[in-house]
């Protein structure tokens, strides 16, 4: 169980066997005592789409888990922020070492993140089975 993230979440809407869950996605300093002082709380309502695997009936306002793996997280924050950074650093070196102008190598080396984003959508079915959250039933 340890290597799993659960969040409670509410059942909005179902379509065949495709589940919408809300979550309330809150910050550390949500449950904090004083947050109402304090301009540093924040909570974020987000809809998570869950395939069912048909253990498990659900209605629109049932109070379920949504589980994922941890590893899905790690995976998210490689392809979206530090597979990026890297591209954009290397390619910054690359291009000042060829064209000796800081202009048009920043310019550049930022415009090859926009394949890179492009290629991430394209597979987004892809990944969508790679990232795929479960639900439990609360009881």
């Amino acid at each position: 169980m340890a290597n799993t993230i659960k969040h409670q979440g509410i059942v909005e809407n179902i379509s065949g066997s495709h589940l919408q869950v809300r979550i309330v996605q809150t910050s550390a300093c949500a449950s904090c005592s004083i947050k109402g002082h304090c301009s540093s709380s924040d909570t974020k309502e987000k809809i998570i789409d869950v395939t069912n695997d048909g253990t498990f009936s659900y209605q629109p306002g049932d109070h379920v888990w949504v589980i994922g793996e941890l590893s899905m997280g790690a995976m998210a924050v490689l392809l979206a922020f530090i597979f990026p950074f890297l591209l954009l650093v290397f390619s910054l070196f690359v291009l000042m070492a060829v064209w000796n102008d800081e202009l048009s190598s920043a310019l550049c080396s930022l415009a090859l993140l926009i394949p890179y984003y492009y290629v991430l959508w394209l597979n987004k079915s892809q990944l969508r089975k790679k990232f795929s959250f479960s639900v439990k039933p609360m009881n």
